[in-house]
């Protein structure tokens, strides 16, 4: 039997069917096209929040370990001890003592115990010193009163020698880093210029300015850190300047921050910063080259004039005591009587 194909593709019930089936398959591909989507990036970050969770759980319970431990770090030392029984943290108190002690490098508890403690014991023991040398070994004829001012500044050294030392320290930390800091700032503008990110420089500048400055370099690896771990990065910016408690340090810092939070390219603001601290130091070189001849002042007087007055006058007196002129008239040597 020969089928007219003609008249069965113009058949209204076969156009129908037809149009019935195209939408059925349009329909069923359309449910079905998000089940075949194959997106690689959600895949990916799905199996890397799963693999965090993973190692989350295993840090969890390796520190835990059936007894859980602390990954801080606890004072145990007799200081801490002699600290907390007698409360001088209170009894001493004093707020800026844990920035300071970060400024001068001495990070942890320990530090602060000792602080206090030193704070505490070192007034007796000096106090005590000065009483036993001024009434028992010398008293330099010394009256009642002065020996007793004698013992009160021997408590007021013990009392305040710790903070002169702390100063001390933050001072010369903060010359070393300045020192060095300039030079860091080109190196760093270098590294960033050359398609680095900013915790690459500063990690890589750490490692090559260690050996002009070992206080930098651990002041730059700490901030790379910060900037890997901390929720704000513009918070480790802001630590870096706290810690070295320097304007050039803080003008970086905050040049940083505005960069980070503007866009603005870090170059740019690394290489006005690199400038700017270059200034700053030879205008403290010239700041120090002008002071220098008023501080010459009194060593010239003290120690050169003398000097140079017997250099100039010695050998004139020399001539005249040789040819007697410096003797008195009618006067005659014993030695050297007159000849007949």
């Amino acid at each position: 039997m020969d089928i007219n194909w003609v008249q069965f593709l113009t058949d209204p019930v076969t156009l129908a069917s037809a149009l019935a089936c195209v939408a059925t398959f349009a329909t069923v591909m359309t449910l079905a096209a998000p089940a075949f989507n194959n997106d690689k990036l959600t895949s990916r970050l799905k199996s890397v929040a799963n693999r965090r969770e993973e190692l989350r759980k295993r840090s969890r319970a390796a520190l835990e370990g059936g007894e859980k431990k602390s990954i801080r770090v606890k004072d145990t030392s007799a200081f801490k001890k002699i600290v907390d029984k007698l409360d001088l943290v209170k009894m001493l108190e004093d707020p800026g003592v844990l920035k300071k002690l970060i400024q001068a490098g001495l990070r942890g508890p320990r530090p602060i115990s000792i602080f206090y403690f030193c704070r505490f014991a070192l007034p007796i023991i000096c106090g005590i010193g000065a009483f036993v040398y001024i009434w028992f070994v010398n008293d330099h004829g010394l009256q009642l009163q002065m020996k007793a001012g004698v013992v009160v500044v021997g408590f007021a050294v013990g009392f305040y020698g710790p903070n002169l030392y702390l100063a001390n320290l933050i001072t010369k930390r903060r010359t070393s880093i300045m020192r060095a800091f300039p030079d860091s700032l080109d190196m760093m503008l270098i590294c960033v210029e050359s398609g680095m990110s900013i915790e690459q420089a500063f990690a890589r500048v750490g490692e090559e300015i260690g050996s002009a400055s070992a206080e930098l370099a651990e002041e730059l690896a700490l901030t790379t850190a910060e900037l890997s771990y901390l929720s704000d990065r513009r918070q480790a910016y802001y630590n870096l300047a706290e810690r070295t408690n320097h304007p050039g340090v803080k003008g970086v810092a905050m040049a940083l921050v505005q960069a980070e939070k503007y866009g603005t390219p870090m170059g740019s603001a690394l290489r006005v910063m690199a400038k700017e601290n270059r200034e700053m130091r030879v205008t403290e070189a010239e700041k120090k080259a002008a002071a220098l001849p008023a501080k010459l002042t009194v060593p010239m007087i003290v120690f050169f004039l003398p000097v140079l007055f017997i250099v100039i006058l010695g050998p004139a007196f020399i001539k005249i005591d040789s040819m007697g002129l410096g003797k008195p008239t009618g006067v005659v040597d014993a030695k050297n009587p007159p000849k007949k």
